[in-house]
């Protein structure tokens, strides 16, 4: 056998540089750009049949132009560095700004008419000017009409600077995902499991109020404390707020079971939605809710943070037929079920997608 020896890795080394620099780059031609190279070519072949010095100078300069447009494209879309920030969570139909941290790393040379788009995506990102070490700042915003988990994996940086003759782009990896969430905002009527049933403490929480447990102590304020729950003798003598702060009342917290074993279509995204507008309803009242949806589980709590954890989880729900059947982690009578058909069994409540139709066995 003979030894291919070291100038054939270095070939070989050559061929595979060569082959990543072509990934990475790639020469488009624009409509106007066709049109040019034809009239070169049309210029070059009269020039060649006529001997005009005239028409050599013109298609001298074509080619110059040509030459030129290459080099600066190609300088606008090197030595650009950029981060990525993605929005936690946007609902289906409302805009998603992904936002972009764009630094011009030459020394010299601008950034000129850079776009930025997601593999994709239709929404782009413009920067007309970028002088060199600046640091700006831009958007590109897209509408999805359907919830889901989004990868963003590569980003394309393009140009067609100065003349718009070509189209140059570069794909930089950049890893990432935008979740969109569902719709909650169906009207559905509230959830029975719990509904009337008396606290720890022996009473009802109020219209508007969450669900009152045992009475723990007192603690400072946070954000999103409902200002009833204000302890004031203790606010005016240490100055600052602070609240009762009470055990949860697990009688009255609801699970939210979305059956996921059937096939994906319209009326499984309308359970979905129907779901996620439960979660609204009891985020809404300050009622603990969790979800239950195949092999997701969100144990229940109450407040946006735990609305928000439910949308993040229904986001990423996926719908087979192959799906094991609803099987809540506590007792049904404590449960809303959500799906597309019927399911036998002692459910309190049961939704289903086709008109939110209420069914008590």
């Amino acid at each position: 056998m003979t030894d291919p020896g070291p100038a054939s890795g270095g070939i070989a080394r050559v061929r595979s540089a060569m082959k990543a620099l072509h990934s990475w780059r790639r020469l488009r031609f624009t409509m106007p750009g066709l049109l040019f190279v034809a009239g070169a070519l049309a210029i070059g072949f009269a020039a060649i049949n006529t001997g005009n010095n005239l028409l050599y100078l013109l298609l001298g300069a074509m080619l110059g132009a040509t030459a030129v447009s290459g080099w600066i494209s190609e300088q606008t879309i090197r030595n650009v560095e950029i981060v990525r920030r993605v929005p936690r969570g946007v609902p289906v139909g409302q805009e998603a700004r992904l936002h972009y941290l764009v630094r011009n790393r030459k020394r010299k040379m601008p950034v000129l008419g850079l776009e930025l788009r997601e593999t994709g995506l239709p929404g782009v990102a413009f920067i007309a000017e970028l002088g060199p070490g600046e640091v700006t700042e831009t958007d590109a915003v897209n509408t999805f009409v359907q919830r889901g988990v989004y990868p963003l994996r590569t980003l394309t940086l393009s140009t067609t600077f100065p003349f718009g003759f070509f189209r140059k782009e570069r794909d930089m990896r950049i890893e990432g995902e935008l979740v969109i969430w569902p719709r909650s905002d169906r009207p559905v009527p509230p959830p029975r499991p719990g509904a009337g049933r008396r606290s720890a403490a022996g009473s009802i929480a109020a219209r508007g109020q969450g669900p009152r447990g045992e009475f723990r102590g007192l603690r400072d304020y946070r954000s999103g404390d409902d200002a009833r729950d204000i302890h004031w003798r203790s606010t005016a003598r240490r100055g600052e707020p602070v609240v009762r702060e009470y055990d949860p009342d697990a009688s009255d917290t609801l699970w939210i079971c979305l059956d996921v074993a059937t096939d994906p279509g319209e009326s499984a995204e309308e359970a979905v939605e129907i779901a996620a507008s439960l979660a609204a309803r009891a985020s809404a009242g300050g009622r603990r809710h969790g979800l239950a949806a195949g092999d997701i589980v969100v144990p229940p709590a109450s407040g946006r943070a735990q609305f928000e954890r439910v949308l993040e989880a229904l986001a990423r729900v996926d719908f087979s037929r192959d799906a094991s059947p609803p099987a809540p982690p506590v007792d049904r009578a404590s449960c809303v079920l959500v799906g597309t058909a019927r399911v036998p069994g002692d459910w309190t409540d049961v939704r289903l997608a086709e008109g939110v139709r209420r069914v008590e066995p």
